[in-house]
């Protein structure tokens, strides 16, 4: 098996389950991190090679991975930095804030011949693997409508003074922050995705974040010829989530896959199917008040040490991250 060195810029929750997974991973070994609060301030081991600049990280090691988990709105130039070091790099939802940021870390890593993992963990859960089968099989018929309904709690828990989330520049929206992930298994599972209207609103987060907390959204998918859907999101959720789920309507039958996380299929009635029983989804992790699905982090750093290995396909590439980045900018683009 090959040994690949690994870096890590963005040391916060998701960058410490970042943390866990490259320790655990075979072949892999964490030479360095950056962040801008101190190795000591992170727990970090004094002996632990640390900067707080990534220029400064990237000028002394030369690593074979970045892995990028900062605040969304440094995704793009820190990917850029990393590949232009030599290094594939690994970017946390979203790749970026907007499609042509995100056109110009595709364009980079092309010319390099690196490769771009997307962390869209969600797609490795039982559940979500199914679906997919289901859709591609044709075991629905022809499909009608699909819609999502992600309903979250984030409150002042979440939206600390003088934190990233919530600002415009480096959050950049619910979507992309919360909302994401189910984006992109819409993407995945149904290809095309075009918006065909956005309503947003500013519930009760307007002294916390500069953007919506909530929104209606319709779409058309394309591939699948008049099928229309929706997308109901909100984080004004009393105290806690409520669910994040999706319901399928096709000409054969009907699914609903919900969950906190949508991590249960809770409903299935398809034409001469029988539903299989699934491997049991990883329970969420917890990440002080607040959960995430991050368990399934694991299978995104094995894909990556096997396709540097030879032995696997990349499973979320760099063009699929931009779809994501471009149908949420498409969103809010119809909403002003």
């Amino acid at each position: 098996m090959k040994q690949s060195t690994f870096a890590l810029v963005g040391c916060g929750r998701i960058g410490q389950r970042h943390i866990e997974m490259i320790r655990n991973l075979e072949g892999a070994e964490l030479v360095a991190t950056c962040d801008l609060k101190s190795a000591s301030e992170l727990g970090l081991a004094e002996d632990h090679p640390h900067y707080q600049s990534l220029d400064e990280l990237l000028a002394a090691h030369h690593v074979d991975v970045l892995a990028i988990a900062s605040p969304n709105g440094l995704h793009a130039e820190q990917a850029i930095a990393g590949l232009n070091s030599g290094a594939h790099v690994i970017i946390e939802k979203p790749m970026a804030l907007f499609k042509s940021d995100a056109e110009r870390v595709l364009h980079l890593a092309l010319q390099k011949g690196l490769y771009v993992f997307g962390v869209m963990q969600n797609r490795y859960s039982p559940p979500s693997e199914w679906l997919k089968s289901v859709v591609q099989n044709g075991s629905l018929g022809d499909i009608f409508q699909v819609h999502i309904d992600c309903f979250w709690n984030r409150d002042d828990r979440y939206y600390r003074s003088g934190g990233w989330h919530g600002s415009k520049d480096l959050d950049g929206g619910t979507l992309f922050t919360q909302f994401s992930h189910f984006i992109d298994i819409l993407y995945w599972v149904f290809g095309e995705v075009k918006p065909l209207s956005a309503l947003l609103r500013n519930y009760n987060h307007s002294k916390s974040i500069a953007f919506e907390d909530s929104g209606l959204v319709h779409f058309a998918l394309p591939q699948h010829g008049a099928a229309l859907g929706s997308l109901n999101y909100s984080t004004s959720v009393w105290d806690a989530n409520l669910e994040s789920s999706m319901t399928v309507i096709g000409s054969k039958g009907s699914i609903k896959v919900a969950g906190q996380y949508m991590n249960e299929v809770v409903h299935c009635h398809i034409e001469g199917y029988q539903m299989p029983e699934l491997a049991a989804s990883n329970p969420p992790n917890d990440y002080g008040p607040y959960k995430g699905s991050a368990a399934n982090h694991m299978f995104v750093y094995q894909n990556v040490r096997d396709v540097l290995d030879g032995t696997s396909p990349i499973t979320t590439n760099a063009l699929e991250g931009l779809k994501v980045v471009e149908i949420i900018e498409s969103i809010y683009a119809l909403a002003r």
